[in-house]
């Protein structure tokens, strides 16, 4: 799977995980160059708090279009910094 921003490839991985119709990259396949922290969290009731990161490909900005759980709660163990993406970022094969 590759997310795809701004006409470039963000993420690439053969082992994401799919929950929610969403794709979680490990965080090892995102290419953190384009990435930066964000201030934002948002509380899910059963993976826990949110964080995001901003997408940034050649002088544009993609806020908070990226997501991940730094901890998780007990039911979301498997995927914790596993990113997905949102807000335009496409993802596909």
């Amino acid at each position: 799977m590759k997310a795809v921003w701004n006409n470039q490839v963000i993420a690439e991985s053969d082992d994401t995980i799919i929950i929610e119709n969403n794709h979680y990259f490990p965080h090892d396949s995102i290419k953190e160059d384009y990435f930066s922290e964000s201030n934002h969290h948002t509380v899910c009731p059963w993976k826990g708090t949110a964080s995001y990161y901003h997408i940034s490909v050649d002088g544009k900005k993609n806020e908070n279009a990226a997501w991940y759980y730094p901890e998780t709660k007990k039911m979301a163990d498997g995927f914790k910094n596993y990113v997905a993406f949102w807000r335009g970022v496409e993802v596909a094969d």
